[in-house]
Order: structure tokens, then sequence, then C-alpha cells
């Protein structure tokens, strides 16, 4: 269904912003690119405590793009002697880029594997990458497909679709969870990142968990279902799927309503299908389980919940930094930038924004943490 009108202009100014980061100091660190809305990004910034100087070069995770947006310009209009630029080029892109030294910190939509937790340990002197969860969000199916404004889809149609076993609008599974939509005989078409992404991560974790029996695939960062057509990041799925009439494809909620996309409710056999809001994802996270040791934060989430409105298709994205060994030149800005991003005012930033703050119990292990890093 449509969104409402109130969420997609917040979000469109979102995506106005600019990323700071790749600009010149003095075109990010002035009031007027605050990130946020007057006197509240304004009383944000001045409990910021400004530590570092110079560069902070960063990577990773697209999803969080509009979010490091925000905590960007508004960190920088405190702390002006701080150059902040994260490149969303992808989890995998910003992990790879981590492990080779050349990041403060990584975004990853998913946590880090095992060996990618040895490689580490040759970029973090003495310790190793840890796992901070610092935002979540719906990762939302969007569609475009003229006359039908309100779509149910479950996570077995969902997999059939992604894999190229429905091929047609009106198939008979989906017209039985859509009785009273009119559903034409178009052709789907359904995108997938071309890129190796924690997105696609999280949303083949959610269809090998919850419909095994339509996709057999491994989940992964780089996708393995069959047919379907290629798109670089969150961005270039979502303008895709506006231009395409009959696709389909799946981002975060942000890009989906910065751009003005239907996005699909999910039958999990709870009462209601589900929509992808962000208080439904924040439901589905707060029953996560922190599985990572001592100070890696990871979490298990529940892909197979059936709790009223509780949206299972949610990802977390990861703030990877080194617990010890993190390069002198760049500790204490890593520190403070991200005891700003985990801090309430920066959790709360992105209420409005198309994600969901980090549970209470969760954040508060996150900033303990960061605290700690050296």
């Amino acid at each position: 269904m449509k969104l409402q009108r109130t969420l997609r202009l917040r979000t469109a100014a979102v995506g106005a912003l600019t990323v700071c980061g790749a600009l010149a100091l003095s075109a990010c660190g002035s009031d007027d690119n605050s990130g946020g809305s007057g006197g509240d990004t304004t009383k944000a910034a001045s409990k910021i405590k400004c530590d570092g100087e110079g560069k902070l070069l960063a990577s990773g995770s697209s999803a969080q793009k509009n979010a490091m947006d925000i905590w960007t310009q508004t960190y920088q209009s405190a702390c002006s002697s701080t150059q902040i630029n994260y490149k969303p080029t992808g989890s995998g892109a910003g992990i790879q880029e981590f492990l080779q030294g050349k990041t403060a910190f990584a975004g990853s939509d998913s946590a880090l594997k095992p060996e990618e937790v040895a490689q580490t340990k040759k970029v973090c002197k003495g310790g190793q990458g840890i796992n901070l969860p610092m935002v979540g969000g719906p990762v939302a199916i969007t569609y475009n497909l003229s006359g039908v404004e309100d779509l149910v889809l479950d996570a077995d149609t969902l997999g059939k679709i992604f894999d190229s076993k429905i091929t047609k609008w009106n198939d008979p599974a989906i017209k039985k969870l859509n009785p009273d939509a009119k559903l034409p005989s178009k052709k789907i078409q359904a995108f997938h990142r071309s890129d190796e992404s924690g997105t696609t991560d999280n949303f083949t974790k959610y269809l090998n968990t919850a419909a095994p029996a339509s996709w057999k695939h491994e989940p992964a960062k780089a996708w393995a279902g069959k047919g379907g057509q290629g798109a670089d990041g969150s961005s270039g799925i979502a303008t895709n799927v506006k231009q395409n009439d009959g696709s389909i494809g799946y981002v975060e909620l942000s890009y989906a309503t910065g751009n003005d996309l239907s996005t699909v409710k999910l039958d999990t056999g709870a009462k209601e299908p589900v929509e992808a809001t962000t208080e439904n994802a924040s439901k589905a996270i707060a029953d996560a389980k922190v599985v990572g040791q001592g100070k890696d934060l990871a979490l298990e989430l529940n892909y197979k919940t059936k709790a009223e409105g509780a949206y299972p298709i949610t990802l977390v994205t990861y703030e990877i930094a080194c617990d010890k060994g993190n390069k002198k030149e760049s500790l204490d800005a890593t520190k403070s930038f991200l005891k700003y991003t985990a801090s309430e005012d920066g959790q709360k930033a992105l209420e409005d924004k198309g994600y969901a703050p980090i549970p209470d119990e969760i954040i508060s292990k996150v900033r303990t943490t960061v605290s700690g890093l050296s």
C-alpha cells in the first residue's frame, strides 16, 4: 500500500541531504547543514563531545546511507575539526576495505563471519573486529503494478517469485493471498542486488528460514536466485522498480518511502498481514538475541516470528571496528562519532526517517563497548 504522505515527505527530505563527508569541510560544517530539524538538531549537536581531528574514513552498507547522512551532518556541525567520509559501497565492499586497513570502521548489514574475524586481527593489532549494532530497519518488498495498491505476499510466494518459479502476477498463489485484487497476467520483473549486500544476506536468510521448501539457496551477500535482473545498490533497485510496471524488488524502507514506492504486506501467520514500518521492525529486533562473544554484539534475528505486528524481514546494520589496535590517528574521532550515533539523540534522530532505533537493552551495551575501544 502507499505509505502515509507525511512519512514520504520526511524521508524525501532526508534523501535530499548531501553526503558531507565527500565534500570540503567548509561545505559541511555550517549550521545550515545540521541534518535535522532546526532547534532539535542544534540541541543534539551541542551535546556532542568532540575528540580527534582530520579525516575519518568509513564505507559499507548502503542501507544506512540516509542514517549516515543525518549523523554526519549533525556531528560535523558540532565538530568542525573532523571530516567524515562515509561511502555507501555495500556491506561486502565495506568489510573488504576495513580488512585492507583503508577505513576506520565499516558498516555492514551482516555480522562478520568467523573467517573474517580472524582476518581482522591483521588490522586490529592485539585485538579483533567486533560488531556494534547501530541502526535497524525493515527490508521492504517494493513493487510497481498498475491498478494494485494493496498487495499481500508470504515467504513461500516471495521465494518462488525471486527464484523464477512464479513468473506471472495472476499466478494462483498470489491470487489466493489477494482474492479482491485485480491481478494482471503481466510478467513479473524481479530485481535483486548485483553487488554483495547485507540486505541480500538478510532477505535470503528470511527466505531460507521461513520458506525452506521454495528457497533452497544458502543465505549470502551475493545473490544466488535464478533469473531476475541485477541492480547496483538499494538506490538501483528502487529506481528500476519505479521505472518498470510489473516489477518487484527489496530495499531498506527509506529507499521505498523516498521513491514513493508501494510496499508489500507480509502474511506471517499472524492474525493480520504485517506492514513494513519502523515500529513493526522494532518489535522484531526486540526479539533478537545477542550471540556475539565478549565485546562482540552480533545479533540473531527471529525470521519465523508470528508475533502480532512483528515484521520479520528486518536487518540490523553494524558498525565494525577494532576492539583494540585502532589506528592512533583515527581512534579518538572514531570513538567520538560512534558515541554520538549510539547516544539517545543519535538514535532518536532516526525514528521518523524509515529506521528503527536499536532497543535500549542492546544499545546500552553498544555505548559501553564504544567507550572502551582502544
